[in-house]
């Protein structure tokens, strides 16, 4: 049977509909009134939060919940990682990312390819030397959540350097405790106010529900099921993308993606479209398809609405770099620069640091999109003083730039 006519898309419709399905035309609540429900609502949507250690603005798994629900109280990501019933669990997804609690074991190709795929120096620790690592394992496990200092100041108590030439050192600590991280032999529990990592036994932080059946590690290794749900939570996220923006939410492979996408258009939960610039492209089915929208956010570098850039350049014609890592000399728009979205587009680039010292948001440099319309000017000025708010920080002087 012939599939019929394939539908179309406009690029401005494949914009709305990026846009409404990460969240940004929910609700939002009054400022520092948001609650756990709320929180729980950007995790639902979204499905994957990046973090990353820059502490320029604000660590950066709290901005997207700031680019969605305006000034809230911070704690609330922090309990919804740290305390049970956990509701994001840290592993490598995108990058280092939270997810939810049940997402974590649909990761478990990575986890069982750790050995091959890790860093170098992850690697060489479990090839060198298995019996610490395992010696580490059981210290998280006897004494933890801990992080790697405690570790190794637990060893130092528990095997002395010294005793029957049993030598270690820090890194060799701290690599072992990334390999079982990266393996899913040991989690994590959170981060102390340093950033540093709590690991902690697997008994300790899966949901009740998932642990007996995490633990006894079912199913093969390569599990099509497993890869069929991470597209299904990227397709949902996107709203309409296509292969390349469904591999990338999850770092996957392209082949494990194509399959899934084959699987999940044959049951109706994607539909193939065409966007112009974009061949082929998957519609979810549940998707919503607005004729008007009107969201304001300043984006964090790492939030997923641009993680992929061919996708934010084809869709919203924004050319976007992360400079952060670039020379000071090289760099075009700034060290930490967010995109500002105004309507259905992206309109500017800010170059911000909260100068904690002082007391004050800066905004170094803003850059306009050519076509940036009038009103933005006064809708960043706003978002600027919200953001301001939100750190406890006062607002600049004002904004600069062509």
């Amino acid at each position: 049977m012939h599939p019929g006519p394939v539908r179309r898309l406009t690029r401005a419709q494949a914009r709305r509909i990026a846009i409404v399905a990460q969240g940004f035309l929910d609700p939002r609540p009054e400022p520092f009134a948001a609650t756990m429900r709320h929180v729980q609502r950007v995790i639902d949507r979204v499905g994957v939060i990046q973090i990353d250690s820059v502490n320029v603005v604000a660590r950066s798994h709290y901005l997207p919940f700031f680019s969605r629900l305006g000034p809230y109280d911070r704690a609330l990501v922090d309990r919804a990682r740290d305390r049970a019933p956990r509701r994001l669990v840290e592993y490598w997804a995108h990058e280092a990312s939270l997810i939810p609690p049940e997402t974590w074991p649909l990761l478990d190709h990575r986890m069982r390819r750790a050995e091959q795929d890790a860093w170098g120096s992850i690697r060489r620790v479990v090839q060198e030397r298995p019996d610490f690592v395992d010696v580490v394992q059981a210290e998280v496990e006897a004494r933890g959540p801990m992080t790697a200092r405690e570790v190794e100041r637990a060893l130092e108590h528990d095997r002395p350097r010294e005793r029957d030439n049993w030598g270690w050192n820090w890194s060799e600590v701290k690599q072992a405790l990334e390999y079982l991280f990266w393996a899913g032999r040991i989690s994590s529990s959170g981060r102390t106010t340093q950033f540093e990592r709590r690991y902690a036994a697997l008994a300790v932080t899966p949901p009740p529900r998932l642990r007996s059946t995490w633990l006894e590690r079912p199913g093969p290794e390569e599990d099509p099921q497993r890869f069929l749900e991470l597209v299904r939570i990227a397709a949902k996220a996107h709203g309409v993308g296509t292969e390349l923006c469904l591999a990338d939410y999850f770092r996957m492979s392209r082949a494990d993606t194509r399959r899934a996408i084959a699987r999940l258009e044959a049951d109706g939960e994607l539909i193939p479209v065409e966007v112009p610039g974009w061949r082929p492209a998957w519609l979810h089915a549940a998707a919503r398809v607005p004729r008007r929208v009107h969201a304001e956010a300043l984006l964090s570098p790492f939030d997923s609405l641009v993680w992929q850039r061919d996708r934010i350049h084809d869709l919203f014609d924004f050319h976007y770099r992360l400079e952060i890592y670039t020379p000071s000399h090289k760099r075009v728009h700034g060290y930490y620069v967010l995109p500002f979205l105004h309507g259905d587009a992206l309109v500017a680039r800010c170059d911000l640091k909260a100068d904690r010292a002082a007391g004050v948001l800066r905004c170094h440099a803003v850059t306009w999109e050519p076509e940036a319309p009038a009103e933005a000017r006064p809708a960043l000025e706003r978002n600027l003083e919200q953001m301001a708010q939100w750190l406890g920080l006062r607002p600049g002087a004002g904004t600069r730039g062509p």
